[in-house]
């Protein structure tokens, strides 16, 4: 027969598994400090500090800021893009002046 974990075993005695990076070590380590604050939270013994963490993360003013940092985001990108872009034109166009000018017989600069 398969052996059944007692289901009052505590969180904090289960092991996760290494991280394989500092990165996952990190999220880990989020995952676990939001999970005891949502234990403290129902068990009603959170602190001060991380009732207003919570209640600062529910205002819209927080959402309105996670929304514009969004689009700032994507104009970052869509700029990069543009300059890219712009250079790959450039490339364009100097590869056609090149060519017009082999065939009219001109010598042929590399700019």
């Amino acid at each position: 027969m398969k052996k059944v974990r007692a289901e009052t075993e505590p969180a904090s005695s289960r092991r996760m598994r290494p991280a394989l990076s500092p990165e996952a070590r990190e999220n880990q380590l989020i995952s676990a400090a939001v999970d005891l604050a949502e234990k403290q939270l129902v068990e009603g013994t959170a602190s001060a500090q991380v009732i207003t963490h919570y209640l600062k993360l529910a205002s819209s003013k927080e959402k309105l800021e996670q929304e514009i940092l969004l689009q700032q985001r994507e104009l970052m990108k869509a700029k990069t893009e543009a300059i890219q872009s712009a250079r790959n034109v450039e490339e364009l166009y100097k590869d056609a002046l090149n060519a017009m000018r082999s065939y009219s017989g001109s010598n042929v600069e590399e700019v």
